[in-house]
């Protein structure tokens, strides 16, 4: 299942958070040569990517929406 990005935040340890409107959250590193996401470097980049949707293996799995 693809959910649409709704918004953005830092982790405890400073990696960037995408915030899904099913209530879930993912990860979206810039980790090169593995990870390519350029794109989450910058705030100009997040904004370009809020209603991009991705794949939300925790909607696939039916877990329950993430805590705030």
């Amino acid at each position: 299942m693809e959910s649409p990005i709704t918004g953005f935040h830092l982790d405890e340890q400073s990696h960037w958070v995408a915030e899904l409107s099913c209530g879930h959250i993912q990860h979206v590193r810039h980790q090169p040569p593995w990870i390519e996401r350029p794109w989450v470097t910058h705030q100009a980049g997040r904004d370009s990517m809020l209603g991009f949707r991705l794949r939300c293996l925790k909607c696939e799995r039916g877990e329950p929406r993430d805590a705030d």
